[in-house]
């Protein structure tokens, strides 16, 4: 994901002395720090567009063109370095789409890149993510060798049932061999399963859970399926459990994964000790994040203005104009508005169990707590946000009924 702005020296260089912010002209705060920065990498295509996915992904007619794509993300990714020159890159996410289509000198031409033109930290959290149905042993040795060290696995489900019905193009047998050639090659691996599925039982739910959690891999994102506006399940939608059905489900994976030992720090993601992902964490606590690739969204922060900026979605068309290094592969880009960083703020914010320091509200947004206050004291007053004084941080209630709390904030 990304956001981009040109002549970005002096915010980057003026940002890193002292925390919070300053007073500007006409009194307007201003940045005085940036926050950690992450890259966010789109790799569009798939072998088969899933029917219930509304993410930036094509079908691939033909073969992978991966030079010409690797050609146009080296030129976006040049252009982009004026908005992030001499910031330190926390974490690098590659998804798509399914990444693990690249080849792997395709793969580590991609990662040299990055470490050529940016300052990428020694110790940074390198995800890739892979369909089980193009994992290849080797192929995941060698990206390992390239420089990642997190493997993020669409699994979805253990069932074929379920599996022929989202349309995935694997089969448990194939999900349960990805998984053993992640754990070979990485130190940390994650694996995306989804509940509420069509026709799911809750018997069957907690057999996709248990197996999961019994591989010990160090991460978990489960996901409620959602039938999204411009998807075949939205037109034709399936039989998928009730809300009485879905929130029993809901409720046994908070059991299960707690007496296992696994702590739900985020909404939809659950880690043992040590394993949460750096990448996202920075995405909840208002990091910056520059994203490059067909579709790739996100925000940069300087010391004047917080940008949000979008890639064309069509893979065609941004690599054709990526290369030709005139910004026109820049579909969107512009400034938050002033009224809006509080509800941008608190919507990813929130979604952490435990919050954040209400001082990195004045940090990320250069706006004064008292900003949001109004909206604090009623959504504390309802019982939503925790009274703590010192905490932005949702209620066990507030958490289940997150946007309730989030409606708080959009006045």
């Amino acid at each position: 994901m990304a956001a981009l702005q040109q002549n970005a020296d002096h915010g980057a260089s003026s940002a890193a002395r002292k925390p919070g912010v300053v007073t500007g002209p006409g009194g307007k705060t201003i940045l005085s720090s940036l926050p950690p920065l992450s890259l966010y990498v789109h790799v569009p295509w798939c072998v088969r567009k899933c029917p219930y996915c509304d993410f930036n992904s094509h079908e691939l007619k033909g073969e992978l063109p991966e030079r010409d794509y690797l050609d146009a993300l080296q030129a976006d990714l040049e252009q982009a370095l004026p908005s992030v020159w001499g910031r330190q890159v926390i974490s690098i996410f590659i998804g798509g789409g399914t990444p693990s289509l690249l080849s792997s000198a395709g793969l580590d031409r991609m990662l040299a890149m990055f470490r050529a033109c940016l300052n990428v930290l020694p110790d940074a959290e390198v995800t890739l993510e892979a369909n089980p149905g193009t994992a290849e042993a080797g192929r995941f040795i060698d990206y390992a060798a390239s420089g990642v060290n997190r493997m993020s696995l669409g699994i979805q489900s253990f069932d074929d049932r379920a599996l022929k019905a989202l349309g995935r193009i694997h089969d448990r047998k194939q999900a349960m061999a990805a998984i053993e050639m992640a754990q070979r090659a990485v130190p940390r691996v994650n694996l995306d399963l989804m509940f509420a599925l069509p026709g799911q039982s809750l018997d069957e739910c907690e057999r996709d859970l248990r197996l999961a959690m019994g591989f010990g891999t160090g991460h978990l994102s489960l996901y409620h399926l959602t039938l999204e506006p411009n998807t075949v399940f939205a037109k034709y939608p399936p039989v998928v459990p009730d809300d009485d059905a879905s929130a029993a489900m809901q409720e046994m994976i908070a059991h299960a994964t707690a007496e296992q030992g696994w702590e739900r720090y985020e909404v939809s993601a659950y880690a043992r000790p040590g394993q949460r992902c750096r990448h996202n964490v920075n995405y909840w606590e208002f990091g910056d994040y520059l994203g490059i690739g067909p579709g790739a969204h996100g925000k940069l922060s300087f010391h004047d203005r917080i940008v949000r900026q979008a890639r064309l979605k069509n893979p065609a068309s941004w690599m054709e104009k990526a290369i030709r290094r005139d910004g026109s592969h820049i579909a969107q880009d512009r400034p938050v508005q002033w009224k809006e960083l509080g509800f941008e703020f608190m919507l990813n914010a929130l979604r952490l169990k435990e919050g954040v320091e209400r001082g990195s509200f004045v940090e990320r947004t250069g706006q004064s707590i008292f900003a949001i206050a109004p909206a604090i004291e009623r959504a504390t007053a309802k019982g939503l946000l925790d009274p703590d004084p010192t905490r932005l941080q949702a209620t066990p209630l507030g958490w289940a009924f997150l946007n309730d709390l989030l409606s708080e904030f959009l006045d």
